[in-house]
């Protein structure tokens, strides 16, 4: 995907950039295990927020919501921007859908399943209560039109037949969610269904479901783009429309999905995209247990408006571009280009973009042979000469390990360097 670049922000042993662009909406909750960064490139991680931080950001407070649990990400920079017990367990209802979905699309590149395979409605689905798609048992249907039936429909009898297709059975299903939210260090979640049904043990935190909606752009963005912004859907002669009605007021929304149950109350994840002066960026807000359906689109849209007007994006480092050239060592080649395969970004107030500085920290001594992709140094960011943060830079290419004589004078010159 071209927009969540956390890799760059939130990848295994990062430092981590450390500017979260705003203060939460009230004090900031804890996790109960502070989540691993996962290997995909799509987690979000909360940082804590330094004083230097929190000075900046109280100049621009989010607004006031009817949630019960929010949450607004940056998935560009990876920084979440703004939260309210956003690590509380909640029913997530349909949202649930998300991570059903994302197991679908694995099996579907995985090539367990394939898209145009027809398969039947188990009874199991077809006695699913709750919004349907209104699959006919008797008739089969592509994995296709179940996509796009949970997706946009919402249906629980298409939740349930995918289950089937790619489980063969709703336990194994169920079993290979919650074995994916443990690689992700979803610490709040644990699933019983593929639905969102209610179930006392399945929940959920608005956090661990922006881990799971980052995950569906960053690791599918063709999937993505089929379903997630379809308008509407029709199946065995009904349509329906998508229950994201943002799709149809704000032109630059093009997902995800809603729920609901008395339980959850009412629930929905929004991502927008929008060109701005630094390229492409994309935001996704996390909206749970608002007390209506006008209330839960009110308080989406204004995440997302807030978002864009009050922060920017700052790109500190290209893809694939040296940050540095740093020397090498007994190797081959005498330097080696440090950066990142993603463009690094951070998300800052508006206006606040002019006091950043960012330095490159090499290491002491770089001995061959480099590996590329190798953890080489960091790139360090300050404002007014304050440290907020740092990333990990890696070698852009490889540098073999020299030959006998190169790796002996190279060790008499290293003597005297020192």
């Amino acid at each position: 995907m071209s927009f969540p670049r956390i890799a760059a922000a939130c990848s295994a042993g990062l430092l981590i950039l450390a500017m979260p662009a705003f203060a939460t909406a009230a004090t900031p909750t804890t996790p109960k295990a502070a989540p691993a960064a996962p290997a995909a490139a799509s987690a979000v991680a909360a940082v804590p927020t330094t004083p230097l931080q929190a000075a900046l950001l109280q100049a621009v407070p989010p607004p006031q919501l009817d949630a019960r649990s929010w949450l607004v990400t940056d998935l560009t920079s990876g920084q979440i921007l703004a939260e309210s017990n956003a690590h509380e367990q909640i029913a997530p209802a349909s949202l649930t859908k998300l991570m059903t979905a994302y197991i679908t699309f694995k099996a579907l590149k995985d090539g367990t399943i394939k898209r145009d395979q027809m398969v039947s409605e188990p009874l199991e689905a077809y006695h699913t209560g709750g919004s349907r798609m209104f699959v006919d048992p008797k008739v089969p249907v592509s994995i296709d039109d179940l996509l796009m039936g949970m997706i946009v429909q919402s249906g629980n009898d298409a939740a349930m037949t995918l289950a089937y297709a790619v489980g063969g059975s709703t336990s194994t299903f169920v079993g290979m969610m919650n074995q994916q939210a443990q690689q992700w260090h979803l610490k709040g979640t644990h699933f019983v269904d593929p639905t969102g049904l209610p179930d006392p043990n399945h929940h959920t935190t608005a956090y661990d479901l922006s881990v799971i909606a980052a995950h569906i752009i960053d690791d599918f963005p063709e999937d993505y783009a089929r379903y997630f912004k379809v308008k509407k859907f029709t199946y065995n002669k009904i349509t329906q429309p998508n229950r994201v009605s943002l799709l149809f007021t704000d032109p630059t929304v093009d997902g995800m999905k809603t729920g609901y149950t008395q339980e959850a109350g009412y629930c929905m994840i929004t991502s927008a995209q929008r060109n701005t002066p630094s390229g492409p960026r994309r935001i996704l807000s996390v909206v749970i247990g608002t007390p209506s359906e006008h209330a839960r689109v009110a308080d989406s849209q204004a995440l997302l408006t807030w978002a864009y007007q009050n922060s920017e994006d700052v790109v500190l480092a290209q893809a694939n571009k040296p940050m540095a050239n740093v020397r090498v060592w007994k190797g081959t080649a005498s330097t080696v280009g440090l950066g990142e395969s993603r463009p690094i970004v951070i998300t800052v107030p508006r206006g606040s973009a002019k006091n950043l500085q960012t330095k490159v920290v090499p290491p002491k001594a770089l001995v061959a042979p480099v590996q590329a992709g190798q953890a080489i140094g960091t790139l360090q960011v300050d404002v007014s000469g304050k440290q907020i943060g740092s990333y990990p830079l890696h070698a852009l290419s490889a540098v073999p390990q020299a030959g006998f004589v190169g790796r002996t004078w190279d060790s008499l010159r290293m003597m005297f360097a020192k």
